[in-house]
């Protein structure tokens, strides 16, 4: 299969994203002529024809937060067990991943971002970033995760007020106010810092699962050293789109509403540098159904990116898209982690879906165009039925992902 292409998403400016969400019919003629041309923009991007995703860029503050939290990624997939484990219970943080298993390719650690509908208007509008980085010493060093529980929630409650003002932009041009209203009904967001490990991370935390057993030390450098070659046996198979690349996480829709994702940092292995050479490159890589392609995503750096879940394309009917996705492993880099921040924004877990048939019809009509994707993903259509709860739909897509005869059990 033909390379992936690039695909450069269209780029919301965090200030036409405030314009456009403070938009009425009392506005001014040029600003309402303005929100109209955003808001098919972003209809085009999101929408049936499009991608399912867009970029916003220019988010006041938000650069510092982020070259802050996300190498902190990093240092806590690698760090001592029960180091980590104490940090974590410090500032409130899960893993919805097995963190012992040194086998791993991903290490994930999560937070349930809690709030009160009656509190969630916006504050974008206002320096509300400003005001969270004055909270937050961000350049102290005494303790390197000091402010990880701080940076954390700040950083994903800004995100989560990016993903309800995108959703009242789509709400103004779909009708019926569905998206923001169930978002604002959860009361909830899920953040999720996440380390997708190098081969010499991998190997790392492989010798230490061995000192552990054996008491043997082995050297840092000699670590090093040998991590590509022995990676070479632990890697997962190719992607969809061809050899060069293989994956850190495999093909999969993401089943909430929207899905607010940081553009990711790449580190090198050797220090806890940023990388320049992978500069505006994610490694996000999609499926356009309309194009029938796979596309590599390129976004700015500190951009963040927004992404249509399954739960958006079904109680939109059809007129947002959601994105069929995977994380690539870049070739001949084994020594690069990437690192980034998401935010998974979804309905209330009681919330009922209402599928017409028509809306099954256009379920069906995406998964159809490419035989080798069922293999690996699900048809949403086989996941869905009418009456369901989100709820019953996250553990039936669980289970037809994961579960003991999913298609991507034991992957």
């Amino acid at each position: 299969m033909a390379e992936a292409e690039i695909l450069e998403p269209y780029q919301l400016s965090f200030s036409d994203l405030l314009l456009s969400s403070r938009f009425h019919s009392s506005s001014p003629r040029d600003d309402r002529n303005r929100c109209q041309w955003i808001s098919r923009n972003v209809m085009d991007a999101l929408g049936p024809t499009g991608p399912g995703l867009l970029c916003i860029t220019g988010v006041l503050g938000s650069a510092l937060l982020r070259r802050k939290l996300l190498p902190m990624a990093r240092k806590l997939a690698l760090l001592d067990p029960d180091k980590r484990k104490r940090i974590l219970k410090e500032h409130h943080l899960g893993s919805d991943v097995p963190l012992k298993n040194p086998e791993r390719d991903v290490s994930s650690f999560a937070m349930q971002l809690n709030y009160e509908r009656t509190t969630c208007k916006s504050s974008l509008g206002k320096l509300w970033f400003d005001e969270a980085v004055a909270k937050l010493d961000l350049h102290q060093e005494d303790d390197e995760f000091t402010n990880l529980g701080g940076a954390f929630t700040e950083l994903g409650f800004c995100m989560r007020e990016l993903g309800l003002s995108v959703a009242r932009l789509c709400d103004r041009e779909i009708g019926g106010g569905m998206l923001e209203e169930s978002l604002l009904d959860s009361c909830t967001a899920k953040g999720r810092l996440i380390h997708y490990h190098s081969a010499a991370d991998k190997y790392a935390l492989r010798e230490a699962e061995r000192r552990n057993q054996s008491g043997k030390r082995v050297s840092s450098k000699r670590r090093v050293q040998n991590a590509a070659e022995q990676e070479g046996n632990h890697r997962n198979g190719a992607g969809l789109s061809g050899s060069r690349f293989n994956l850190w996480q495999q093909w999969h829709y993401d089943y909430g509403i929207f899905t607010v994702l940081t553009d990711p940092m790449f580190l090198s292995s050797y220090s806890y540098q940023e990388c320049t050479l992978m500069s505006s490159h994610s490694y996000l890589q999609i499926y356009h159904p309309s194009k029938n392609k796979f596309y590599m995503v390129k976004t700015p750096q500190d951009s963040f990116i927004v992404q249509i879940g399954e739960s958006a394309d079904i109680l939109s009917k059809g007129k947002l898209r959601s994105t069929l996705h995977c994380v690539c492993k870049p070739e001949k880099l084994d020594h690069i982690s990437r690192e980034t921040f998401v935010v998974f924004l979804q309905p209330k877990w009681s919330q009922t879906f209402s599928v017409s048939e028509y809306t099954m019809e256009h379920l069906r009509s995406d998964s159809l165009q490419r035989p080798d994707i069922q293999k690996i993903v699900p048809p949403l259509s086989s996941r869905l039925r009418d009456g369901m709860t989100f709820a019953e739909f996250s553990r039936e897509t669980t289970k037809q992902y994961y579960g003991g005869s999913g298609l991507q059990s034991n992957r």
